[in-house]
């Protein structure tokens, strides 16, 4: 009879984790694990998009034209007669490459401005907080389409015009986490210990802020995809040979009326993935929201 108290008592000592609390969490979000699912077989079908597409990415059936779904076309083809699923998977390439590089330069440029402001303080912070102020006041969507006029429209220069307009958020909430953590006495220990402010802010400060910076990126991937799908809709994006989510749709809209499926499956699966993400973000907000789970 001893043995099942000396496990509970190891299991009890053992204790848990945030990270693990935060899955257990997670797992009972069923919209939450719901879009995980969804973002995950996307997320697959995009590497694996070069060996499981049905046909061909350039490949046309000039005489075929535009027809709707059928047994040898599923989601049907293009006015050139192109297989409209295998350009919607090689489109997701795209999007969704958008909106993770765009993101990860967001957050890079964000959490190291925010970090080093929030840790900065004084004089330091105030003046970088105000140029952050500024920026937020300039009609980002001008500044984008003002480079890709000026420097061309290649996908390069789009993975940075879109990140380097994103970050001012993440740049704030990473700056308001570092000035709570400031006073931590882990922090106040690494000071005394000599440790320089860049070895604080990289070992101490960004790790402790994770929680945070994984749901804000959750949020940012959606919003950087939209804009991408806004962009490429205007022309101003993705250009031909390559595609996109937005190029599609864009497509799509101009015969709408006479070959629907062209913009209802493009729209279907750029809807499913930001559904998917917003879900996602919402469900690890609430999972790392240690105060939330209290309650």
């Amino acid at each position: 009879m001893s043995a099942p108290v000396i496990t509970d008592i190891a299991q009890a000592e053992q204790g848990t984790s945030l990270w693990r609390d935060a899955w257990q969490r997670l797992r009972r979000n069923r919209l939450a694990v719901f879009g995980l699912v969804v973002l995950t077989f996307f997320v697959l079908i995009a590497l694996l998009t070069p060996w499981i597409a049905p046909y061909g990415y350039a490949e046309q059936q000039l005489a075929l034209g535009a027809t709707p779904p059928s047994a040898q076309h599923w989601l049907g083809t293009d006015i050139y007669g192109r297989d409209l699923l295998t350009q919607i998977m090689y489109g997701g390439r795209i999007s969704l490459a958008v909106g993770f590089i765009a993101t990860a330069v967001a957050l890079l440029i964000g959490v190291t401005w925010g970090a080093v402001a929030g840790y900065a303080g004084g004089k330091v912070d105030a003046v970088m907080m105000r140029l952050v102020d500024i920026l937020y006041a300039l009609p980002f969507m001008i500044f984008i389409v003002l480079l890709m006029v000026v420097f061309g429209r290649n996908m390069l220069l789009l993975f940075l015009a879109i990140g380097a307009v994103e970050w001012l958020t993440m740049a704030r909430i990473m700056r308001s986490q570092v000035q709570s953590l400031r006073q931590q006495e882990f922090v106040e220990a690494a000071i005394s210990l000599g440790l320089s402010p860049g070895t604080i802010i990289r070992r101490h400060l960004v790790p402790n802020a994770l929680g945070p910076i994984i749901v804000y990126t959750t949020l940012t991937i959606p919003s950087v995809m939209l804009l991408e799908a806004f962009l490429s809709f205007l022309g101003l994006g993705v250009q031909p040979p390559q595609t996109s989510w937005g190029l599609l749709i864009s497509y799509g809209a101009e015969s709408m009326e006479e070959y629907p499926w062209l913009l209802l499956y493009p729209g279907l699966a750029l809807t499913l993935t930001l559904f998917s993400l917003n879900f996602l973000g919402d469900g690890l907000r609430d999972a790392l929201d240690v105060r939330g789970a209290k309650d």
